[in-house]
């Protein structure tokens, strides 16, 4: 996502950069890849680091992978026995993603996995610390419940893009991915299951964590 307004310029300015490697990504993003403004950037990649630094998880399942700049800045974030179980359902995307992982110094900690998280996930022995949900919109509200059977209780769920550009509070806008981020949204914050918080950071970043 570009930078829009001066205060955004600022921000990134006085923020740690996000490395050279990332920054190339980011670019070969623009450059290749339909739709770029999915991958995080810096702001939220810097964000997501931080969060693993922070959580210390030694096992995290990214619903989502796209280009791999999220998974990069969170396994930079991981220790060295921790690792990130990536789901792309894009086999498109698989040659260029799969390219920039592998040619990272962190490729050890990733496992990117062609296909649907939906499918695959349960039949893993996992039990998952964090979970990153960057999927179809459509689908948020069952990525939350699969989140939430394998994530471990006090666990930490994040999901992207929950503001959704702001279509979340026009009425008019009915399509199935708005409906989907906003029945996500609703059923989050009335779960007892869990407690909440939506930071307006990019395009809306959810913070959950697992009572």
């Amino acid at each position: 996502m570009s930078l829009t307004t001066p205060l955004d310029q600022y921000i990134a300015d006085h923020s740690s950069p996000e490395g050279e490697y990332l920054y190339r990504l980011f670019r070969a993003t623009h450059v290749e890849i339909l739709a770029p403004q999915m991958a995080s950037g810096h702001i939220q990649g810097r964000l997501l680091k931080f969060l693993v630094q922070m959580i210390r998880p030694k096992r995290i399942l990214e619903i989502g992978t796209f280009t791999g700049y999220s998974a990069l800045c969170m396994a930079e974030g991981l220790e060295e026995d921790g690792k990130i179980f990536t789901f792309e359902v894009e086999d498109e995307l698989e040659d260029f993603t799969r390219r920039w992982i592998e040619g990272s110094q962190l490729a050890g900690k990733i496992e990117f996995i062609i296909g649907d998280a939906l499918e695959i996930v349960p039949g893993m022995n996992e039990v998952f610390d964090l979970v990153f949900i960057d999927g179809n919109k459509r689908e948020y509200v069952a990525y939350y419940e699969l989140a939430m059977k394998h994530t471990r209780p006090g666990g930490w769920i994040l999901a992207d893009n929950t503001l959704w550009d702001g279509h979340v509070i026009e009425e008019e806008r009915q399509d199935a991915q708005t409906n989907g981020v906003r029945e996500f949204n609703d059923l989050v914050r009335n779960d007892k299951r869990a407690e909440v918080i939506i930071l307006p950071i990019r395009d809306g970043l959810t913070i959950i964590r697992k009572k």
